[in-house]
């Protein structure tokens, strides 16, 4: 790994990703893996005039174990203290910004109990439900960056020797993230977010209300868009702390919220999806006035099936993002096996929540407003890549017009 590029990483993430801010307090959460990245992080957080840097890392095995080993209903007890300490820091003079370092292992939960730790899962989100409000309404800035860990890395590169793959996987990070000693990396990004926006502000001047996704694999599939969406990408403001900042890196995305009770016709997946540590590939589902009615995958069925079952939003789906097939993760020619990354290489849905700032107003607006609105609700989000080099997307606008939005996989403008 080149440290010259790691650094140069770990600066762009904290103080343009996250942006920080002279007094803020700055929480880190990473793989212990990472911890040397987590310390230029630290160091970037307070050059930037963090009050205060908290470090809280987190070990996938252990997990591991816990899953294996805690009886169910001991996972599902969150304890209150989890929640309150992310609130104090929230609640704190200065208030609150949050990197989050992942480095998963696709299967790290491979031959256990799916619906073990589907029901874990669920419940330390409902837990955490107060302090995710912070990151999904968008009220503070947050962001989320990758790093290699040996797991992952053998996993993206299986026929190379442990420490060469993790190498090869710093390398396509810094390609797809567009870090390298060459050229300055804000600059890079500042270019990037400036095209992004100006496509996600012309896709908000059509004034659409849905959108047709079409593809030769059978993709043939209607979105209508919620009452008053709006369409984001590039960065956002935080409306709390009034700070710009890039939710991830990378990103390559515009994305809406769909109407939850207005999606109709098939979509196929386009990329293998890791959901609770195990992969679903080539799965197909049929939507029928919003919600999924059959569902099919070579692999992983029955794993999508409970994914589809988590609650009762999650058979619907919260987000519609569109992704040029011309992204540095699609043309690099490497899967990675993780959604950070896969998400950013083909237009994608996400079922389950929709964000409040998808809607006009929406971060000021309770759940059941939101609802009226159309923008599911559900305590899973989780995004599967549908786009392909051959779609074609048209939007129909309000008053009744056919708009090209996307021919062969990329901008119709």
């Amino acid at each position: 790994m080149n440290p010259i590029l790691m650094q140069k990483y770990a600066e762009f993430a904290v103080k343009v990703g996250v942006n920080v801010q002279p007094g803020q307090n700055f929480i880190i959460q990473c793989p212990v893996d990472g911890a040397e990245f987590a310390r230029a992080c630290a160091k970037a957080g307070y050059e930037a005039g963090a009050k205060r840097v908290e470090v809280r890392y987190n070990d996938e095995k252990v997990s591991r174990l816990q899953m294996e080993h805690t009886k169910e209903e001991v996972l599902c007890d969150v304890k209150p203290w989890q929640l309150r300490s992310y609130l104090d820091y929230a609640e704190d003079e200065g208030s609150v910004c949050i990197l989050n370092i992942i480095a998963r292992d696709p299967e790290i939960y491979k031959g256990l109990d799916g619906e073990k730790i589907q029901k874990a899962n669920l419940a330390q989100r409902k837990a955490l439900k107060e302090w995710q409000e912070y990151t999904m309404n968008s009220l503070i800035q947050w962001c989320i960056v990758a790093i290699p860990t040996v797991a992952w890395a053998t996993k993206v590169f299986p026929n190379v020797p442990e420490d060469e793959a993790v190498e090869k996987l710093w390398a396509a990070i810094f390609q797809v993230c567009r870090v390298n000693e060459k050229t300055d990396v804000v600059q890079e990004w500042k270019t990037h977010t400036a095209r992004t926006a100006a496509r996600r502000d012309r896709m908000n001047e059509l004034d659409l209300v849905s959108i047709h996704l079409k593809g030769e694999n059978g993709t043939d599939l209607t979105v209508g868009l919620a009452d008053d969406a709006v369409w984001e990408g590039a960065n956002e403001m935080a409306h709390k702390t009034k700070v710009p900042f890039i939710a991830n890196i990378p990103t390559e995305e515009v994305f809406c919220a769909p109407h939850k009770d207005k999606v109709n016709g098939i979509a196929k997946s386009t990329r293998p999806y890791v959901y609770n540590g195990e992969i679903i590939e080539n799965f197909t589902v049929v939507f029928e006035n919003g919600k999924v009615i059959s569902h099919t995958a070579e692999k992983g069925e029955d794993l999508l099936g409970k994914l589809l079952d988590s609650d009762d939003g999650s058979r619907r789906i919260g987000e519609i993002a569109l992704v040029p097939a011309s992204s540095p993760i699609r043309t690099s020619g490497v899967l990675f096996y993780n959604t950070l990354f896969d998400e950013n290489a083909a237009c994608h849905i996400a079922f389950g929540r929709g964000y409040p700032t998808n809607i006009k107003g929406g971060t000021e607006m309770n759940t059941e407003q939101l609802l009226e609105k159309g923008l599911n609700n559900s305590a899973i989000h989780e995004d599967v890549m549908i786009g392909s080099q051959d779609m074609t997307i048209t939007g129909t606008t309000r008053n009744g017009e056919t708009v090209l939005l996307f021919e062969h996989g990329e901008w119709a403008f």
